[in-house]
Formats: C-alpha cells, structure tokens, sequence
C-alpha cells in the first residue's frame, strides 16, 4: 500500500515488508518515510487544520457518520487484514473491527455536542453587567502515534475525536501493522474528508517520530505504547497537550469468598486474549492463601484447553506474539522466575513466535515478571492473607493501568476500588474489558490524560474564556 500524505497517495524510495507473524509471510508493502515526507506532510497538515476549523458540527459528523457506514460494509475485510498484520486470531479480528466502527460512531455523535458554558460573572464582586461563556476551538494539527496490538481500534480512538472536534491529524501507526490505518484513510477520504484533513504516515519511530512530535505546528499529541517511548515524546514534545497511554502490569486479586469457575474463566482470557499483548492484560494473580491451591486447580485447565496456531484458522483461541525476539523475552522472563523459585504450573515453552499459554506459581512479587510489564501470555500467581496485604501489592507497582477483584463481600470490593491506585477497576471481572464509550486512561506510569471519543475529544481542542463587558 501507499501512504498518504499532501493530499495524495505516494510512494516512497525504500519500503517496509508488512509480515504475518504467524508464518513470516508479507502481507504487503509500505514506504519508508524520510524526514522530508514528514516536511511534506507537516505543511498539508497545517493547511488541512484551516479547512477543517471551518467545517460545521454537522459537517464533520456527516463525514464520520458515513464513514462508519463504509466501515460497517467492509468489516470482514477490516477484520482480516488486522489479523493477517496483526496476529490475533480471527475472532478477535473482526471484534476490533467492529469495536473500530463503533469508535468512529460515538466520534461521530461527539461531534454535534461539542460545546460551552455560560458563567454567572455578576456574581463577582466586580462582575456587575458582564456576561460571560466559554468556546472549545480545535487544537489545530493531531499527531496520532499508535501501536501495533490494536491497529485499527486505537487509530480510531485517536482520529475520531480529532476530527470531531475539527482538527487536522497526523496518524504515525506501528511500523509492524501499518495496513489497517491506511484502510482507514483511506475510507475516511472515501466518506468525504477534506483531503488534507488526515495524513498516514508509515516508517520507523527512529526516523520520523522525533520530526513529528517536535514539530511546532502539532498542538496535540495522543500516543499510545511503551512508557520509555512515552518519556521520550514527552521530552521532545515541547509545551504542547499530550495524552499518555503507556504500559501495566495489572493485579487481579482473589479472595477467599469468590466463585473461582467464574475466576478462572475470567482470567483465562483476560490474561491470554490477543496472547496477553493488551496493555491491560491480566498479569499477576494475587490469590488468598486459603483457595490458593483450589484457584490453580481450575485455573490449570482453563488455560491449557487455549489451542495456539494459525490466527486464521478455526478453534484457535491464541496466535502468535508480533515478533519472535518478543516470544523469546517472555520465555526467558517465566524461565528466569522458575530458575528463581517459582512453579511452572504450564505452558512454557516456545516455538518461533508461539509462546505456550503459561501460569507461573508461587511468584515473589519482586520477580521481573510481576513487577515489570510482561506484555505476553503468562501470568504470575502469588498468595496473599487478607485485603489489606492484597491492596499494598496491587499498589506496589509504578503502573496503575486496570486492576480487578473477585469476591462477593461488598465492602471488600468498594475498599478496593477507593484504594487501588489504577484508572480502570473491574469487581468480578478480570483486567480485560472496555467499553469505547468509557473513559479509559491510567494513573503514574501508566499515562496522563483519558481515551474514549466524549473524553478525548475535550482533550484536542483548547478552551476560550469570552467576556462580553
């Protein structure tokens, strides 16, 4: 495919192999951007933001709209191409994809009820015969730069809200899975954005993301990935508005009174689903020590009933991790918590980019693959004694992403949700749910600023205090 920038499709000197993680194949071919395609784009994108300031509410919700409708004709396709780039199974696919068209949906909505408020100024001491209201104005250029594990979903959760609120974006995907955001523009132009209201610009993070992120004309920068790259940004960023969507490690906690079939059925797929590479993927479960052993007793063949293979293929329920160097890591993570006193209850092992679903017992906290961010399909099982210990070790962590807590006793339950440090808490539920509707976002090092087209949409435009005297 071609990326688009400056108002047209172009290609470029080198390219890029988009693979299968699955079994290498390409999928296809995008252009390597230099820092003068970024220049290129930059330029349109700064012209783009004066049309789109000019269109009505119910301009650009006429343009998302309808590119919803486009999405929903073409969701298989959608779907496909987020597994072939991506790697999660089929079914995970086309639930993204239908997660996507919802996003641009609510984007849409938003659009039409972007608006201020009035303020009583006479109530002043010195605000006799004033009135005033505030407007919310677009930021001006969006830089959108997404990941590789939702290719399409974040993408929209980035672009919707931006063009909602009437600015131009600039969308840098994943280098690995750049295929699924060129679908998007390409549907977007189809629906009858201003052509230079969206770029896509594909390449190395190396090579351009600096250009784009430091670049005056951005206003606005929404990432979503790891807390090193999110530093990063952050320092070349300058003074503009950010949100941070970075990484986790999150807690689900066990207590002595829970139904542990519904436990272990929660867990086997918020720990495994799309191979534990969501960023609130059930990483450590904190169990009480009085059902400890009776948790891994069902746990165990929840997880080893998870067929692995072709994503495509019926009956799979996990694929394979993006890169084989990311497999190996989480193999030597789960074997160095062993070689250090843990238990291999299952899993284990690794073939290419196959990792085996895998639980780790008898897990320190200390060890790296609790109190790090796994990103993999394994989870750390450790014991605890009573709600009080279970909170310190949920909070003994730098993330605070999602966390989670199984038990029937509703003072326990509203304990822990008052005092876990996480932007996200699921009673009786794992790590793993989101509604695109949701406010969604992270406390310490797990980000600044919240997702969710009602929420982000306030968070890409800027606030004016009018004051009529």
């Amino acid at each position: 495919m071609k990326m688009y920038i400056g108002g047209a499709w172009v290609e470029g000197k080198d390219v890029i192999q988009v693979h299968n993680p699955f079994d290498g194949s390409v999928v296809d071919t995008v252009p390597k951007a230099t820092p003068q395609d970024v220049q290129t784009a930059m330029a349109s994108a700064a012209r783009g933001a004066e049309v789109m300031a000019k269109l009505s509410a119910y301009q650009r919700y006429q343009i998302l709209h309808k590119a919803s409708e486009i999405m929903t004709a073409r969701l298989e396709d959608l779907g496909r191409t987020i597994t072939l780039e991506e790697g999660k199974v089929i079914t995970e696919g086309l639930g993204e994809a239908a997660r996507a068209q919802e996003t641009i949906t609510l984007s849409a909505e938003e659009a039409k009820r972007l608006g201020g408020e009035t303020l009583p100024l006479d109530a002043a001491s010195n605000g006799a015969g004033k009135f005033g209201f505030t407007l919310r104005i677009p930021c001006g250029v969006v830089a959108a730069v997404t990941p590789f594990n939702f290719p399409l979903n974040l993408v929209c959760h980035k672009v919707g809200p931006a063009l909602a609120a009437g600015n131009a974006v600039i969308v840098k995907p994943a280098t690995d899975t750049p295929l699924s955001a060129l679908k998007l523009t390409e549907i977007l132009l189809e629906a009858g954005l201003p052509p230079e209201g969206i770029q896509c610009i594909t390449g190395s993070g190396g090579v351009i993301g600096d250009a784009i992120c430091g670049d005056k004309r951005v206003r606005k920068i929404s990432f979503t990935g790891s807390l090193e790259i999110g530093e990063h940004i952050c320092r070349v960023a300058g003074m503009k508005k950010v949100t941070m969507e970075l990484g986790s490690n999150a807690p689900v906690i066990v207590m002595s009174d829970a139904d542990l079939e519904k436990v272990a059925n929660a867990t086997a797929i918020t720990g495994f689903a799309n191979a534990g590479q969501v960023c609130i993927s059930t990483q450590r479960i904190l169990v009480n020590q009085k059902v400890y052993g009776d948790f891994l007793d069902v746990f165990k063949p929840k997880v080893e009933a998870l067929a692995t293979g072709n994503p495509l293929a019926d009956g799979i329920k996990m694929g394979p991790m993006i890169r084989e160097k990311d497999a190996v890591r989480v193999n030597e993570w789960v074997r160095e918590a062993v070689s250090n006193g843990a238990r291999l209850v299952t899993g284990g092992t690794r073939q290419g980019t196959l990792h085996a679903p895998t639980i780790v017992a008898d897990v320190d906290p200390k060890m790296r693959i609790s109190c790090e961010e796994l990103f993999g399909p394994a989870v750390a099982v450790s014991r605890f004694d009573n709600i009080d210990e279970a909170i310190a070790l949920a909070n003994d962590s730098d993330y605070g992403l999602s966390a989670a807590i199984f038990t029937q006793n509703i003072d326990w339950a509203l304990k822990y949700a008052r005092q876990v440090q996480s932007g996200n808490i699921h009673i009786n539920w794992g790590t793993v749910w989101r509604a695109d509707m949701m406010p969604y976002g992270g406390l310490k090092d797990s980000g600044m600023g919240k997702e969710g087209p009602r929420y982000a949409v306030e968070e890409m435009t800027e606030m004016k205090m009018v004051v009529i005297h």
